[in-house]
C-alpha cells in the first residue's frame, strides 16, 4: 500500500469552534504531529504521518522520506493490518 503524507489544512481546523471531544482531539493529534516534525524527531527529510486504514478502521502511524514518499517505517506493520484484514472477512 502506497500512501503518501497525510497534510491538514490549517483554516479548516482552527475555523471550528464547536465543543465537539472528537473533533478537539483530532486538533490536538494534528498539532502532536506538527510538534513532531517541526523538531525533526523522526529524521531529516522524513515526516510523520497518521492514518486510518479503510479496511481495519485502525490508525496507522508512518515514517515517510519527504523526497521519495516511501514507507520508511510503519506500526503496526503491513503484515499486522493483513492479519487483521483476513481475521475479519472469516468472521
Amino acid at each position: 500500500m502506497d500512501v503518501g503524507p497525510v497534510r491538514f489544512e490549517q483554516t479548516s481546523l482552527d475555523s471550528v469552534s464547536s465543543p465537539n471531544p472528537a473533533r478537539e482531539a483530532r486538533q490536538q493529534l494534528v498539532q502532536a504531529v506538527r510538534t513532531v516534525n517541526a523538531a525533526g524527531v523522526v529524521g531529516q527529510d522524513r515526516v510523520m504521518t497518521i492514518v486510518v486504514d479503510q479496511d481495519t478502521r485502525r490508525p496507522v502511524v508512518r515514517i515517510v522520506d519527504e523526497a521519495t514518499q516511501e514507507v520508511v517505517q510503519q506500526i503496526p506493520a503491513e503484515y499486522v493490518l493483513q492479519l487483521a484484514r483476513n481475521l475479519r472477512s472469516t468472521h
